[in-house]
């Protein structure tokens, strides 16, 4: 257009001569006036040619960051999808740990009760122990005492009766070896008399020296008057062959004995209550009855000192 009015303008500028001075001074103007507006669409065109290079450059960066974010975002679904996938896993896995978890408490639970039950049972159990080991422990002192005690008396008649037995010794010293034995034992003393120190063949009636050795055991059993004396009659296997009152040997014993018993119920520092008389037969020798020896052994008067024993049965019945 300007090129177009350019030519025109040199058109006129030939056909000045033609054309009115005002005239020309109007095209003159009226080109300025284009040229301006040329120069004004120049620079729009240019400004407009750059903001379309920066809105292509702008376009194609934001195209790449499309893509770029598109890939992204792609990623992020995958990623999510696996995280999502996973959670459902997690979750399921925790769902199982916490039915596993809930089941095993409670047995646990179940088991502690079981267990501290137990062992509320044996602490009882304990305690009830310890109370009877403590009873036993007090039982065990009191019973060690009368066992002190029980031994303290025993040994005390022990010592009594070795006393009484030399006492007994000693007084019938003259009838030694004249079938008279005094020994000690289990607690007691026995004294044994042979029948031919005391009696006859077949006879229950004392002879002299016979009545003096009794009479002389009844002087050391009249100073202790705490001694029950038993009269025990023994004979030989050989049958009584007399006649009259006796039948046996059962009944020749149990007279022997009887007439022992006579003699020191004579002494009144003895207490009666104290003898016993017994006829033991031929059923208790002490040799056999093949020999005469033996027999002679076997036919004798046992007397069998034995102490009071009421202090000593209360204390073992107390044990």
């Amino acid at each position: 257009m300007l090129k177009k009015f350019c030519f025109i303008l040199f058109s006129a500028a030939t056909l000045t001569s033609c054309v009115s001075a005002k005239v020309y001074k109007d095209l003159e103007a009226r080109y300025a006036g284009l040229k301006s507006e040329n120069q004004d669409l120049d620079r729009e065109l240019a400004t407009s040619n750059r903001l379309k290079k920066q809105f292509e450059t702008e376009s194609a960066r934001l195209s790449e960051e499309l893509e770029t974010t598109k890939a992204e975002r792609d990623q992020l679904s995958s990623a999510f999808a696996a995280a999502k996938s996973n959670l459902e896993n997690l979750q399921k896995s925790y769902d199982a740990l916490e039915a596993n978890s809930s089941k095993s408490l409670a047995e646990n639970s179940k088991k502690n009760r079981e267990l501290l039950s137990e062992l509320d049972e044996k602490q009882l159990a304990l305690a009830t122990e310890q109370a009877r080991l403590e009873k036993l422990q007090r039982d065990l002192a009191e019973r060690s005492q009368r066992v002190d005690e029980l031994e303290s008396m025993i040994a005390a008649k022990d010592a009594k009766m070795r006393a009484l037995k030399d006492a007994i010794s000693k007084a019938l010293v003259d009838f030694e070896g004249k079938g008279l034995t005094v020994e000690q034992r289990n607690g007691k003393v026995y004294i044994s008399l042979e029948n031919k120190l005391l009696f006859d063949s077949g006879s229950w009636t004392v002879g002299s020296n016979g009545r003096k050795a009794v009479q002389q055991l009844g002087s050391v059993l009249a100073e202790n008057s705490e001694i029950a004396v038993l009269i025990e009659g023994h004979t030989d296997n050989v049958p009584y062959g007399g006649n009259g009152v006796i039948s046996n040997n059962w009944d020749l014993s149990t007279k022997r004995a009887t007439a022992i018993v006579e003699i020191l119920s004579q002494n009144s520092a003895i207490n009666p209550q104290n003898l016993t008389a017994a006829g033991r037969g031929e059923f208790a020798p002490v040799a056999p009855n093949s020999t005469a020896e033996g027999k002679a052994k076997n036919r004798r008067i046992e007397v069998i000192l034995t102490p009071q024993l009421d202090e000593v049965t209360k204390l073992l019945n107390d044990i």
